[in-house]
């Protein structure tokens, strides 16, 4: 049998995934998460030979989880499936370690190959979204102009985000306007915004 980690915070998009899967004779679901902080210490339970992430979780993403189940369980897969096939997404999960990255609107009999073709040893990719992220190129913003985007979507001022992050306002002002500057837009709310949507953030 094939041991399944679930994780997905939508309860019956969760317990849907959760029936079909063990619908299918070689997979069984031994354990399901609803925030990415659960993600971990499951997997560290159960011990499943796959972890199906969602990448958008309450408390650390799945992104974050995936990193840190293939730190503490390196024989363990990951495949994450998303509503959001974002090119950014797409690279950070394989940075973090994962074998595939499925776009939700497939079938569940998609899900169970991929799953199967992942134990494999192949790597799994939305066919769209592999194209797309070819397209799009890597990454332009640096971990630091990433923090300060995704602490600035809120409409955090430049003071607000200097006391908040612990620097100086001209600080945050230069990396500012290197993200604004990278993504091609005109002030912060637009580059949030095009960082948000390639799945840079």
């Amino acid at each position: 049998m094939i041991r399944v980690l679930l994780a997905e915070d939508q309860g019956m998009m969760r317990g849907a995934l959760s029936l079909l899967l063990g619908l299918e004779e070689d997979i069984e679901v031994v354990a399901e998460a609803a925030t990415g902080d659960q993600v971990l210490p499951q997997a560290l339970a159960t011990n499943p030979d796959i972890a199906v992430l969602d990448i958008e979780m309450p408390g650390r993403s799945g992104l974050e989880a995936a990193a840190d189940v293939r730190r503490a369980l390196p024989a363990c897969r990951i495949l994450i499936v998303t509503t959001f096939g974002r090119p950014g997404y797409l690279r950070r999960a394989m940075e973090a370690g994962a074998s595939g990255f499925l776009v939700k609107d497939g079938p569940v009999e998609q899900l169970a190959a991929a799953i199967r073709r992942v134990l494999a040893g192949e790597q799994v990719i939305d066919p769209g979204l592999a194209a797309a992220a070819l397209r799009s190129g890597p990454n332009p913003l640096t971990d630091r102009e990433r923090e300060l985007l995704a602490a600035a979507a809120d409409g955090a001022t430049v003071s607000d985000l200097a006391t908040r992050l612990h620097l100086s306002e001209s600080t945050v002002r230069n990396y500012l306007s290197s993200a604004i500057q990278k993504t091609g837009t005109r002030n912060r709310i637009e580059a949030v915004r095009a960082a948000t949507e390639h799945g840079w953030l």
